[in-house]
């Protein structure tokens, strides 16, 4: 019960933050809806510019665009919204106080997951009632594997994230852009946009060891009405919990560097 309270009370510290901050919450929402518009508008230039090209190929060009668009932003606010979570503590000089508290480092995380998790939905919110107004697609049309599909991109943002927070402890403040590049970096091997077979051949098994791409295989294949890729699904669920646990130990590693050298006090100076 006490671990749930100091959890809650993280991660309310973080809710009064956005609460109260208008341009923060509007930051939430920016980046997924720039992009659905950029990549929007990108599908319906192809649909016009090809308009007899084919039911499937219009699907690929026009829905497959937008709709990873919207899955792929899952990875980059998850991601994102984790790192930012921990940024705040080192940019309020918070993190030295919040590890002389009982807080244990696990309790942390969890609070951070929960509000990257609370940062993603609201994030995609405009974007996925953007996608229906202006290009009629309702990604929830995919179906119930949808909710997989969140769940594994969801991971695979926080195991990044965990990386990205690992380099912190170790590098300090100065690491901090890797918080907004790390993911974007994955997009091209992430095969969001196309299959993993426009890779070059020497790319593709780099690509195959991400989630990613196991998943947006699974997701065109939605779209074109196929059945579910139940050995895609597999793999990303396989890889994810391999990464997760890689990222995990080398977390709970630097952490306790971090303390050993007093890194948690002066890691934001």
């Amino acid at each position: 019960m006490r671990s749930a309270q100091r959890v809650w009370g993280l991660v309310f510290r973080h809710l009064a933050i956005y609460r109260r901050s208008w341009p923060r919450l509007v930051e939430i929402t920016y980046w997924p809806t720039l992009e659905l518009l950029i990549w929007g508008f990108t599908a319906n230039f192809f649909a016009h510019t090809h308009p007899h090209s084919g039911a499937a190929s219009g699907v690929l060009a026009g829905g497959a665009l937008i709709a990873g668009v919207l899955l792929w932003e899952i990875v980059l606010r998850a991601q994102i919204g984790v790192a930012f979570a921990f940024l705040e503590e080192i940019w309020s000089r918070n993190l030295g106080h919040l590890f002389v508290s009982p807080l244990r480092p696990a309790e942390m995380l969890a609070a951070q997951l929960c509000v990257s998790l609370m940062r993603t939905v609201i994030g995609l919110m405009p974007a996925t009632v953007l996608a229906y107004a202006l290009y009629h697609f309702n990604v929830f049309a995919i179906g119930p594997v949808l909710l997989l599909f969140f769940a594994n991109l969801l991971f695979m943002g926080w195991w990044i994230a965990l990386a990205i927070v690992s380099l912190l402890f170790r590098y300090g403040a100065g690491a901090e852009a890797l918080a907004w590049t790390v993911a974007f970096g994955i997009t091209p091997v992430a095969c969001v946009f196309y299959p993993v077979a426009s890779l070059p051949a020497w790319l593709q098994p780099v690509a195959l060891a991400l989630p990613a791409a196991h998943i947006f295989e699974g997701m065109r294949a939605a779209l074109l009405g196929q059945q579910i890729d139940w050995h895609n699904l597999l793999m990303a669920c396989g890889l994810n919990f391999a990464w997760m646990m890689l990222a995990i130990a080398i977390f709970s590693g630097e952490f306790r560097a971090a303390r050993i050298r007093g890194a948690l006090i002066s890691i934001g100076e």
